[in-house]
């Protein structure tokens, strides 16, 4: 029996839609009918470009990982290392936002990965969102050690710290938080950076 032929631009309509997907709620779980739904096309067409959902999710978080940051302050050089680098994590955070905006993202990773015992599938497509923003990190670390604005080091260690700290930050978003929050939140976020970079600026 022969596979009905699959119209061309299928695969970046599902992609398009999967990128969508994610970038509405992080705690999107990508299903093949969900994606397929989202991109106006049918499972098996799907199917044909990612045959496992592992596929689909490997290869949006690559894409996502390839598209560049619209006047990334990594670039800026009229600035310090570590003032680009403190930017860059400031990104991060303005991601999730504050108060209740920051309380709906949270409350949704919980319904997503806490309230319920997450799948396999929930858990992949959460590792593999945590990893890109990791690697986001890291090729920021990677580019100011590559103009020797900071030291040579491990830079995957190095980004894992910084992601570890980012979480916690965004945590306290959630809770009740003292008037000079954005004044401490700043503080923190430079003495990782020193920690790192060994910077002091």
């Amino acid at each position: 029996m022969s596979q009905e032929p699959v119209p061309h631009g299928t695969r970046d309509k599902i992609l398009i839609a999967a990128a969508e997907m994610l970038g509405t709620d992080p705690t999107a779980r990508l299903s093949v009918r969900g994606v397929a739904t989202r991109a106006g096309v049918s499972t098996g067409s799907l199917r044909h470009f990612f045959p496992t959902q592992r596929d689909l999710i490997d290869t949006v978080v690559a894409g996502l990982a390839s598209v560049e940051i619209l006047d990334d302050p990594i670039h800026d050089t009229n600035r310090t290392a570590s003032e680009r680098l403190l930017a860059c994590l400031q990104l991060m955070l303005e991601h999730v936002g504050k108060g209740e905006q920051a309380r709906a993202y949270w409350r949704k990773l919980y319904e997503a990965y806490v309230a319920t015992a997450p799948t396999d599938d929930d858990t992949l497509a959460y590792l593999a969102l945590d990893q890109l923003g990791r690697d986001r990190i890291q090729g920021w670390l990677a580019a100011l050690v590559t103009e020797g604005a900071i030291p040579p080091g491990d830079n995957g260690r190095r980004a894992r710290y910084l992601g570890s700290m980012l979480n916690g930050l965004l945590t306290e978003r959630v809770l009740p938080t003292p008037a000079d929050q954005d004044n401490s939140e700043e503080e923190t976020l430079r003495t990782a950076i020193r920690a790192i970079t060994g910077h002091h600026g």
